[in-house]
């Protein structure tokens, strides 16, 4: 895989067939975030970071028109989604991100800025979230598909898996849910702009240290990318245990429920099942459970079971590809 190459060049005009990939690769990593882990980045084969710890791995994708519509988010909303996407996995794992990789896809009559403000979206939210931008792939497709890799580093402690919950923990979450689903309603309602919600499905904003801290006294942690009842499920399978989740107990952020009574459809439908908020649900001790999370239900002894109010959901627990669901990202 190419790694993109630094080199000082002009303004971009063009659009992306008139510069030809090497022109392309040049003009978009002018300036890539690095960290010290980082031993060679850009302009080499490969990359090259010094671990202490275990490596964690994971990779995202993004495709125009199923994760994002180009006249609703800018190209550095996009940009950050992607990266945003990525290392709330690494995170949830109790992993400092090292460095994150972009393979980028784009028709060759895409404006080339477009893919520089793009980039800038990339590096910015790899800035935040305290990770290097090393590099990536261009090539030519019929539209535009972001695929991240990103690398994370245990720094010697063990990673936090799905398969440890134990009967006895909590569970508790930390952000909001149901914020990006409450979003995606109001765009596809023509509400482009200016609400808090819209804001979290164009670049959800992941609250990576708090969940790494949060890591030493987790039993299992996740991210909510598909929903809070399917990502609970993803630990309650993983685990072997049931979990219960209280309703009264479950945070319900203020632009969910605004939306709602706009769209006229019930807000526990996004709180419950909606994606993309990338905020952390994680099980601990009793006692255990860090400031700043939300306590929102217990694990004990069973098959992989989610109930709510000890009842059973019945219901789409959450996106899902390739099969019918009721929580669409796009429609």
């Amino acid at each position: 895989m190419p790694i993109f190459d630094a080199r000082e060049v002009g303004a971009i005009n063009e659009r992306v067939g008139d510069l030809g990939e090497h022109a392309l690769i040049r003009r978009i990593s002018q300036r890539m975030a690095t960290t010290d882990s980082v031993v060679v980045g850009i302009g080499d084969d490969a990359a090259v970071a010094k671990l202490s710890g275990d490596a964690v791995m994971c990779t995202d994708a993004m495709v125009e028109g199923v994760h994002f519509r180009r006249q609703w988010s800018s190209p550095s909303q996009i940009g950050g989604k992607i990266v945003a996407r990525n290392i709330a996995d690494i995170a949830a794992m109790g992993a400092t991100p090292v460095g994150f990789t972009l393979s980028l896809t784009v028709p060759a009559d895409l404006e080339s800025d477009w893919v520089q403000e793009l980039i800038s979206g990339v590096n910015a939210e790899c800035e935040r979230a305290g990770s290097a931008f090393v590099g990536g792939d261009t090539t030519s497709g019929p539209t535009i598909v972001l695929v991240g890799t990103a690398l994370g580093d245990t720094a010697g402690v063990a990673p936090v898996i799905r398969s440890g919950a134990r009967s006895g923990d909590v569970v508790a979450v930390l952000g909001q849910l149901g914020c990006a689903a409450a979003g995606l309603a109001l765009l596809m309602r023509g509400r482009v702009e200016g609400e808090a919600c819209v804001s979290v499905q164009q670049l959800p904003q992941p609250n990576y240290a708090s969940a790494r801290a949060a890591a030493a006294a987790a039993s299992s942690m996740i991210d909510t990318s598909d929903g809070l009842i399917a990502d609970l499920r993803h630990i309650a399978v993983a685990s072997a245990v049931d979990i219960n989740i209280h309703k009264a107990s479950v945070p319900m952020a203020a632009c969910v429920r605004d939306a709602a009574d706009d769209c006229r459809v019930d807000p526990w439908t996004w709180v419950l099942t909606g994606g993309e908020d990338h905020a952390f649900i994680a099980t601990f001790a009793p006692h255990q459970v860090p400031v700043g999370w939300h306590v929102v239900g217990e694990v004990s002894n069973g098959r992989g079971e989610v109930t709510l109010d000890s009842q059973v959901w019945n219901h789409a627990a959450g996106y899902e590809h390739f099969t019918n669901h009721t929580v669409p990202l796009l429609g």
